[in-house]
């Protein structure tokens, strides 16, 4: 039986951990003007994991735009791109981002029920 509350609990955090916090995400290319298809990210202070299948090449600088769920405010980053997973997503670090969109992005997260490292 404990085997199986283990297993709940796995699957409750990892739903917890891949919820959306966020709507309306936009990201551009800097150099480039086109739309790039998006899926949900997975989302942290320091940056976050989106899924496209567009390859983007480590060290492209994009700009982000999205909107957090709960609090309905518009992070607008420059970020980094840190690793790129073909036909699955890139995975990108926030370079220029206010400490207010940081700090909103910290408390949609604990809102949540996601863990969140304070020292950032």
């Amino acid at each position: 039986m404990s085997s199986q509350l283990t297993k709940a609990s796995i699957v409750e955090r990892q739903a917890k951990r891949h919820a959306s916090h966020y709507r309306e995400l936009f990201i551009t290319y800097e150099g480039h003007s086109e739309e790039i298809p998006l899926r949900p990210p997975d989302l942290s202070v320091k940056g976050m994991f989106i899924q496209t299948a567009r390859r983007f090449p480590e060290g492209a600088v994009l700009k982000v735009r999205f909107r957090l769920v709960r609090s309905f405010y518009e992070v607008l980053a420059r970020a980094e791109v840190r690793y790129c997973l073909p036909g699955v997503g890139i995975g990108i670090e926030f370079v220029e981002i206010s400490s207010e969109a940081r700090n909103a992005i910290r408390e949609e997260l604990r809102d949540g029920g996601i863990p969140v490292d304070d020292s950032i």
